[in-house]
């Protein structure tokens, strides 16, 4: 079993930089503002979103847009929507559409602990992505309860997921990083470790500082990082070695910033469950004699167990906070409603349940290809029309109202917080954002009181501009669609 995460991660290679080199070239950069206006007349909104679009910025990039009423079906605007972009995150949309049709909004996910006689707990993962250290606690807190003050051996069956613990085609940058942590059966903290670097007095290197104290003797660390003289500009970078746990941490921050705050993927996360684990159970007064992990698949006496929250919560955190790590897990949560079979990668089993659920809610099987639950990887194409398709279906389901209330809301909430802030879409556009290198997406809904609800999809790629300038330019759309009004 610890081979199979060696050799998941073995190619794993940081680098994230902190710094201010992104921000200085954006700041100059010139970024037109998203203005407001009274209304505007849906003749006057093709010639409008197509002035956005045409931009000299944007000649090397290819917009996907489609916008419909929500119940009469009309295009009220459609560039290029039949054909395929990289979605990044609004891959999520199709996730967590699927897995609230087919798991319920009352899903929860078990860790439980079971005996298997002669002073042997074992602690069985199905893959509860909200599982954090009060939950540990938890359990060790029920075992104490009913007398256990000794374990002989400790065992983590880590195998109701199979396959691998980050897709082939995630990039290197992205595995490294909290965003891009393995995916497992025993999930503990989002599988990341958080740490936070702060200065020092002038000359000295930055104190590094976990979030989780006993996370730091997991790692070698290498700190050629100094604090520099007050108002100089700093970054972080961290290096991770190829075999594993060392760190190799170099920049500079100046004696008066704030701290730099970062987390990291863990490079074992079953061996740090069963070391955050063992030091939660030796601090509820429980001995552990030795751990192990096995995959015996034997199910003796439940004795203790925690349970996620439900479903419809785990969607407001995914789609929300764009957590990808829920979004992996909700995806192979999926692979329950098909048989079992032994060594059958858990995720493509997720993935046949999702694209068979796809079908019968009248998204076309040719309008998308997912690989993952998260949109990690530039693998995923889709087509504007395909989410809009989805949305659309959704929103004529019973799970109507528990999906909205999983989408971010324009100046409200989410990753959609600080967009379209004082203009006419704020509080009124429900969506889902999607970001990475040359990719900005957002599709959802607008809910104008002047006009009927509207579906959207919009989707860039192959854009060379900063994401701000591109995010800019779809919030002005969606402006433009928030403010339409019937005349």
């Amino acid at each position: 079993m610890l081979k199979k995460y060696f050799f998941s991660l073995i190619f794993l290679f940081f680098s994230i930089q902190i710094g201010t080199f992104q921000k200085l070239a954006e700041a100059q950069t010139v970024v037109p503002e998203v203005t407001t206006s009274k209304s505007l007349c849906p003749a006057q909104l093709s010639s409008t979103i197509n002035t956005i679009i045409n931009r000299p910025q944007f000649s090397r990039g290819r917009w996907g847009i489609l916008v419909k009423t929500l119940s009469s079906n009309k295009i009220l605007y459609s560039q290029d929507s039949q054909k395929y972009f990289i979605p990044a995150s609004n891959i999520k949309l199709f996730t967590t559409a699927v897995a609230l049709q087919k798991l319920g909004s009352d899903f929860r996910i078990r860790t439980s602990i079971y005996d298997d006689g002669n002073g042997i707990l074992r602690v069985v993962g199905r893959g509860d992505p909200s599982f954090k250290n009060p939950q540990l606690r938890l359990l060790a807190k029920q075992l104490y309860q009913q007398g256990i003050r000794e374990i002989n051996q400790l065992i983590a069956d880590d195998s109701y997921f199979q396959g691998e613990v980050v897709h082939s085609s995630w990039e290197w940058e992205d595995i490294q990083a909290d965003y891009g942590a393995p995916v497992n059966s025993l999930i503990l903290n989002e599988n990341a470790s958080g740490l936070s670097f702060l200065p020092q007095n002038i000359g000295q290197p930055l104190q590094i500082k976990w979030t989780e104290p006993t996370e730091a003797y997991q790692w070698k660390i290498e700190n050629n990082t100094i604090t520099t003289q007050a108002d100089k500009p700093g970054f972080v970078e961290i290096n991770r070695d190829l075999k594993g746990q060392i760190l190799r941490i170099k920049g500079q921050l100046a004696v008066n910033s704030q701290p730099e705050i970062t987390a990291i993927a863990v490079f074992d996360p079953i061996s740090n469950f069963l070391k955050q684990f063992r030091h939660n159970l030796i601090t509820a007064g429980i001995t552990v004699k030795e751990t192990a992990i096995s995959s015996l698949n034997k199910n003796g006496q439940e004795i203790a167990a925690v349970e996620s929250p439900p479903l419809s919560e785990l969607l407001i955190e995914t789609n929300v906070n764009s957590n990808n790590l829920y979004a992996e897990a909700l995806l192979r949560s999926l692979a329950i409603k098909k048989p079992r079979e032994i060594n059958q990668n858990t995720a493509d089993i997720g993935l046949q349940v999702m694209k068979e659920n796809l079908t019968q809610l009248g998204v076309e099987s040719e309008s998308y290809v997912i690989v993952d639950g998260s949109g990690l990887s530039r693998k995923n194409l889709t087509t504007p029309a395909a989410l809009v398709q989805l949305l659309q279906a959704i929103d004529e389901s019973p799970e109507r109202e528990i999906f909205r209330a999983s989408l971010p809301i324009a100046g409200v909430k989410g990753s959609l917080k600080n967009r379209l802030i004082n203009t006419d879409a704020m509080g009124i556009v429900q969506g889902k954002t999607g970001s990475m290198t040359g990719v900005s997406a957002l599709s959802g809904y607008v809910n104008s009181a002047n006009y009927e609800p509207l579906v959207f999809s919009i989707m860039v790629n192959q854009s060379e501009q900063p994401s701000k300038i591109v995010r800019t330019a779809i919030d002005e759309i969606v402006v433009l669609l928030a403010q339409l009004k019937r005349c």
